[in-house]
């Protein structure tokens, strides 16, 4: 196959392309410039796409041997992942800035490109599996299957591209239990990334100051900070800054009444209003959301799984149907939890999962309990 791998200068990605061309596919390695204003060396772990690891993804396809290309596809960056990423946090949600890269960049932008140019497939340094199930009728179905290194596990935030897309796509690691046998990979094919950091955060605040980056682009914008009885117990510079479950950088300068710490546990951006309160009301055990993707038949009954809502959170025990969606069109997702979770906020990613078996993908919506919480204080209730 004529297979397009995507090199970020990194040590994953130079070892799957590495993996497709010991396969015996006609492989050519591209490096995706997202950043318009592009550092000419990255700070330890912290950013990516930098002009140092364009080089470095240079020299891996050298020693690989195979034709190598940079993309300028930072237009397309700015106007879809961070732009989706501002708009998110301005209407109080909070995303996933790498499932929508994964979504929009790597599975959409790169993979149609790829495709027109006569590509077969993309590779890419993604921990996850892809097995391929045959039915009676000789049809073939491709499955996307969490990674045997846990703690480096991607399928959480690939879920998002969808069953067409992954029959185009190749994870050559998915059968890699730890990142120290890649690194011994890389090391034993003569390429100078294998001791290289890997980069965390989000790649486009490369200083980790994600309130700062939102300031820059959004403006100061003062409100309140009220507790759950419409109580002002603080200001804030803007209300996008803050997520449910927050508890530090709050600034409020006093405990509550009780002693007890105080979480972010509603964003309101009509008002502009950050609303506080105690660590009982994070709890949830319902979940809904919309823009669902299935990599098996939609679930018209509940049926059951497990669910990840966070890149490396664990798994809880849930059922899971489809539902209307917020347009009315079948694009929903409806959770039941079989344990509550905490902290969950609208606009992440929420995964369904049986066994290391992705079936679906959605973005919170909404989550919620179905019963009163009991808040800890002598009578206090909180309706659900």
């Amino acid at each position: 196959m004529r297979v397009l791998a995507a090199m970020s200068g990194g040590v994953d990605s130079a070892v799957a392309a590495a993996l497709a061309v010991e396969a015996g596919h006609d492989v050519v390695g591209v490096h995706m410039a997202l950043s318009r204003n592009r550092d000419q060396f990255r700070t330890g772990s912290r950013g990516c796409c930098s002009i140092e690891d364009a080089g470095d993804a240079r020299r891996a396809a050298d020693v690989l041997g195979i034709p190598y290309y940079v993309w300028d596809l930072s237009e397309t960056f700015e106007e879809t992942v961070v732009a989706d990423f501002l708009s998110e946090y301005s209407a109080g949600r909070t995303p996933n800035p790498c499932v929508r890269c994964n979504e929009h960049i790597k599975f959409e932008a790169l993979l149609d490109k790829a495709t027109a140019l006569g590509f077969d497939a993309v590779a890419t340094g993604h921990y996850a599996r892809v097995e391929a199930q045959e039915a009676p009728d000789g049809t073939v179905t491709r499955e996307l299957h969490r990674s045997p290194n846990d703690a480096k596990d991607q399928s959480y935030v690939l879920a998002v591209m969808g069953p067409e897309r992954l029959d185009r796509a190749m994870f050559p690691l998915g059968g890699f239990a730890s990142k120290d046998e890649v690194r011994a990979e890389a090391e034993r094919r003569g390429l100078s990334v294998s001791a290289k950091p890997d980069s965390y955060d989000i790649c486009f605040v490369a200083d980790g100051d994600t309130r700062g980056f939102l300031r820059s682009r959004l403006g100061a914008q003062p409100g309140e900070v009220r507790d759950t009885d419409g109580n002002v117990v603080g200001e804030h510079q803007g209300a996008y800054a803050y997520t449910v479950g927050q508890r530090k950088g709050l600034g409020l300068g006093r405990p509550a009444p009780d002693g007890r710490a105080r979480y972010v546990v509603d964003v309101d951006t009509g008002s502009n209003t950050v609303v506080v309160g105690p660590a009982e009301l994070l709890s949830v055990d319902r979940i809904a959301g919309d823009r669902a993707v299935w990599f098996a038949p939609a679930a018209t009954d509940w049926t059951d799984c497990e669910v990840q809502v966070r890149a490396h959170g664990r798994a809880v025990p849930a059922q899971v149907r489809a539902v209307p969606g917020a347009d009315g069109g079948a694009d929903g997702l409806e959770l039941r939890l079989g344990e509550e979770l905490r902290g969950i906020a609208a606009g992440q990613s929420v995964v369904a999962y049986r066994g290391t078996r992705v079936l679906g993908q959605a973005t919170v919506s909404r989550a919620w309990r179905d019963a009163p919480v009991t808040t800890g204080v002598p009578g206090g209730t909180v309706p659900a």
